[in-house]
């Protein structure tokens, strides 16, 4: 579906692709520039799920953070990979090995969240 570009969703655009990192909600408000409203920042970040521009990850704190798919193919996109949130920091990172489950017969998987938690490097 083709979207209206407006200069909210270009700013958000930027502030997740130049992240190394998965960013909540109120980690993206703090870069805005503007002031936006939170409904429309949780709008934003919820179509680019929709569109495969970010991915999802709710963290083992119950808050929710939004990845930038870097190297993702629309019909190819897939998140089976750990994400390693740290207690101290709190920065959220996709970890690079991406994971297989091995399901019963006839079951078929949809969606998956593994968030490890504990302490990063930088913070030992």
């Amino acid at each position: 579906m083709k979207r209206r570009k407006t200069e909210s969703t270009d700013e958000i655009y930027s502030i997740l692709k130049e992240s190394k990192l998965a960013l909540s909600h109120d980690m993206v408000q703090e870069k805005i520039s503007n002031n936006m409203d939170r409904a429309t920042i949780y709008r934003i970040l919820n179509r680019f799920c929709k569109d495969k521009i970010v991915h999802k990850v709710r963290g083992d704190d119950g808050k929710q953070y939004f990845a930038f798919c870097f190297n993702c193919q629309q019909k190819t996109h897939k998140h089976n990979h750990f994400h390693f949130r740290c207690k101290n920091c709190g920065k959220v990172e996709c970890l690079e090995s991406e994971i297989k489950i091995d399901l019963p017969k006839n079951y078929v998987l949809e969606n998956f969240n593994g968030v490890i938690s504990g302490v990063c490097s930088n913070c030992t």
